[in-house]
């Protein structure tokens, strides 16, 4: 029953009391009040009935039940409309594309910003962030090519490049980045012994299986892009841990031992060609100082044989008193022929005489002097004669 119907109690009327003489004062002044909703919704339904072929016409005893029912069709019509309208626009994020599909067809893949497309559940759009650099951890224990066994700890980053067939192509990608990383860095660990994958292989190792797993992942159309593979851990075993521990402490002392004798050997070598190198030129010197010498000699003993050839006798005097002087030279002893015929020498020891003259007796000391003295004054034809009997002695 509507407000303005006889027998209701109209809140607009004066002083609140049912009377339904309509000319009651209305708040505004006697002016309408505001719409009545069942003839807002008496006019609706008619509009429908007219739309469906109802023409509009009240029916004499089933019309209110008629009204609430094409009501509640318009008004699940209206909601049914405006939510298609919000399903149809979709609004991608920078970081995202969107892949519609139509009855579960793959249509489009809708790029950044606002798109609209037919409603849901027509199409739907499944919203796929292609920036987002995604994780995947593995762990296993793998056989060497040594035929060891290591564990193994590493992280898989990859990205989507093709939305669709990130979606599409397989059924778990995480399952198959998975399985397909563990077929990878299985058979590069297979191919490599164990020293090498533990020390100083981590890195290649990672690149190697980054190169496989984007195979793999190519040939199933993955639409992935395997950003970084980074094997975090690989050691032995837990129950030879420690015998592996000692080894790889033994190599390092090795490598230790093996750099502190380059760093010897680089100091001791070139201190050794130095050293060499000296000898060398000091061998070279000598030689050349030999040679120049015996150049010298040779030159003046041709000089020599020279002055021979034009007075012999007179040269051969000279050269036996120079070779006499330079003997007896630097010597302290003195020789003298007391007869004059060779046969009997006496031998002075003036090195004892000086020692004695030296502690104070000057008488032996003149006497000495005096000796040596007559002794150098002997005339040449006298050492001549010495000469000639040492000669006749020889023959």
């Amino acid at each position: 029953m509507g407000w303005n119907e006889p027998g209701n109690n109209d809140p607009w009327s004066n002083g609140g009391s049912g009377n339904n003489s309509g000319g009651g004062r209305r708040p505004n002044g006697g002016q309408d009040g505001p719409p009545d909703l069942d003839e807002a919704l008496r006019k609706l339904q008619e509009q429908l009935g007219a739309m469906f072929g109802g023409g509009g016409k009240k029916s004499s005893g089933g019309g209110g039940a008629s009204a609430g029912f094409g009501g509640i069709l318009a008004l699940i019509l209206l909601l049914a409309l405006g939510a298609a309208a919000v399903s149809s626009a979709h609004i991608i994020e920078p970081a995202e594309r969107g892949v519609v599909t139509r009855f579960g067809r793959y249509v489009d893949t809708l790029p950044p910003g606002l798109s609209f497309t037919l409603p849901f559940p027509i199409d739907r759009v499944e919203h796929v962030d292609v920036d987002q650099v995604r994780r995947l951890g593995y762990n296993g224990t793998m056989l060497t090519q040594d035929e060891n066994i290591v564990d193994l700890k590493l992280v898989v980053q990859y990205k989507v490049d093709d939305p669709y067939r990130y979606l599409f192509a397989l059924q778990d990608p995480e399952k198959t980045i998975d399985e397909a990383t563990a077929s990878a860095i299985r058979e590069v660990v297979g191919k490599s012994k164990m020293d090498f994958v533990i020390t100083d292989g981590r890195s290649e190792l990672a690149e190697n299986a980054k190169f496989l797993l984007q195979e793999v992942l190519n040939s199933y159309e993955s639409g992935v892009i395997v950003v970084s593979v980074n094997l975090t851990d690989a050691q032995a075993p837990a129950a030879v841990q420690d015998a592996f521990e000692d080894a790889i402490k033994a190599r390092e002392d090795g490598e230790r031992l093996k750099n502190e004798g380059e760093a010897y050997a680089n100091d001791v070598i070139p201190r050794a060609r130095g050293r060499a190198a000296r000898v060398l030129e000091e061998a070279n010197a000598y030689r050349e100082s030999l040679v120049a010498k015996a150049e010298g000699e040779s030159e003046r003993f041709t000089k020599l044989l020279a002055e021979y050839k034009k007075a012999p006798e007179v040269t051969r005097e000279r050269l036996y008193l120079e070779t006499i002087e330079s003997v007896l030279g630097d010597t302290s002893k003195v020789m003298i022929d007391t007869d004059g015929n060779g046969n009997a020498l006496m031998y002075l020891p003036i090195d004892k005489l000086m020692e004695k003259s030296a502690a104070g007796s000057s008488n032996s000391a003149s006497n000495v002097s005096s000796s040596s003295s007559t002794t150098t004054s002997q005339p040449l034809n006298q050492r001549a004669r010495y000469r000639d009997g040492r000669s006749r002695e020889g023959r």
